[in-house]
């Protein structure tokens, strides 16, 4: 596998706006996820894990994921699939493969290679998501596929999973190089989550939903109230243990969700006027995500 990412961007160029054209990432995709998933392919412990984490996917995990889901197709749950197809046009990236997986956990994954990847959805999350939110999810994972994620979260989520004896040595710069690369990466595919779902109520409303796993629950819930809980996990020492998760905080995640519905790009596209610059934005959201 030719893990040489910056060639690969390069041929990657697709027609559209100045920023995809320069950089093969969507034009919405966040800076800082862009800097350091360059920084990623020139770390060698970094490329040396990935390589291990993709052999070891596809030789050992890959069948177990696929056979224990349900493919969806036009005549699979076409429901679904339509919402499939409708973010893949928003996107303007090929419908991806995606299936359906039984599991009481509300959750969504996209895995494989830049040649060969699939996203997979929980049947809990299907039940339980409004349509505007699954909408969402499934940009979301899209936006890991627009934006070269697939290689590095594949490598990322199998670091615990055996191959790690592979390449010991690398493991530990290699994963907090990924953990801080990836946390980046989820806030330009919740930006990708919301372009497809076209609203943002619908995107916090999903994270939330996430968050909180109950139905019930979710129906007393207060998001300015939650959204207060920030400036306790901007504190203290214990936010350093950020460093080792793939994901923001979920109030980070929101709260940057919100920073960048204020953007001039997020508003043109709703048809409305005004806004900040994506630039700026984005400057913000890297104070936001920084763990120290």
């Amino acid at each position: 596998m030719d893990f040489d990412f910056l060639k690969y961007v390069d041929q990657k160029k697709s027609p559209g706006s100045n920023r995809e054209e320069k950089t093969g990432f969507g034009e919405y995709a966040f800076s800082g996820d862009i800097r350091v998933l360059r920084q990623l392919d020139r770390a060698k412990p970094v490329r040396l894990v990935a390589e291990s984490a993709v052999r070891f996917w596809k030789s050992f995990e890959k069948n177990e994921l696929l056979g224990r889901g349900v493919r969806i197709s036009r005549r699979q749950f076409p429901s679904l699939y339509e919402t499939v197809l409708e973010c893949a046009e928003t996107l303007d990236i090929p419908p991806p493969t995606v299936y359906v997986q039984q599991n009481p956990h509300l959750n969504a994954g996209t895995y494989g290679t830049d040649e060969e990847s699939f996203i997979i959805i929980t049947s809990s999350l299907i039940d339980r998501f409004q349509d505007a939110e699954l909408k969402f999810v499934i940009g979301h994972e899209c936006g890991h596929i627009q934006n070269n994620h697939v290689v590095y979260r594949t490598a990322a989520e199998f670091l615990k999973s055996g191959v790690i004896n592979l390449v010991k040595w690398a493991v530990v710069p290699a994963t907090m190089a990924l953990n801080a690369w990836s946390r980046r990466g989820e806030i330009t595919c919740d930006r990708a989550g919301m372009l497809c779902a076209e609203s943002e109520e619908a995107a916090v409303n999903a994270m939330l939903r996430l968050a909180l796993g109950s139905k019930k629950l979710f129906e007393e819930l207060d998001v300015d109230e939650y959204l207060n809980q920030l400036d306790d996990v901007q504190d203290g020492v214990g936010r350093f243990k950020e460093y080792f998760q793939s994901h923001p905080y979920l109030p980070k995640r929101i709260q940057a969700l919100k920073l960048f519905a204020q953007s001039e790009y997020y508003r043109n596209l709703i048809g409305e006027r005004g806004g900040k610059p994506l630039d700026e934005v984005d400057r913000e959201i890297e104070k936001l995500v920084k763990v120290m």
